[in-house]
């Protein structure tokens, strides 16, 4: 079983995720993917900030603690924190209000059932 230790340990440039102790790799993200992410991104932001909202939004890469555990770590491309006590430096300590996963072909299952099965059991509010 791994834990952030070994997250942090990987060589530099390299990204994934932890879930229950497994690691999971991640591709960069294609030129598309980020041209979604970066408009949902500047959407939120816009509207947070017309409504003088309390919210901070975080586009990947975020370190999301979901479990305050060592064995969950994870990188939502969008990440929406409302309660400013889960935020510190290293990033999101519990479950941010809301995630956004920008779903590519080859990580449909990922996103689909096992980052939904972990964002449901801990108590995420909106994916």
């Amino acid at each position: 079983m791994y834990t952030i230790d070994d997250i942090y340990a990987l060589p530099d440039g390299k990204r994934a995720e932890l879930i229950d102790g497994k690691i999971y790799y991640m591709a960069p993200p294609s030129k598309t993917h980020q041209k979604i992410s970066g408009k949902l991104y500047q959407t939120i932001a816009n509207y947070i900030d017309s409504k003088d909202g309390k919210c901070e939004i975080y586009s990947a890469p975020f370190a999301v603690f979901l479990n305050k555990d060592d064995i969950n770590y994870i990188e939502p491309d969008i990440s929406v924190i409302c309660d400013p006590t889960k935020l510190d430096e290293k990033g999101c300590h519990g479950a941010p209000d809301w995630i956004i996963e920008v779903v590519s072909p080859g990580n449909k299952p990922m996103d689909y059932f096992t980052k939904l099965f972990k964002y449901r059991t801990a108590e995420v509010r909106e994916y």
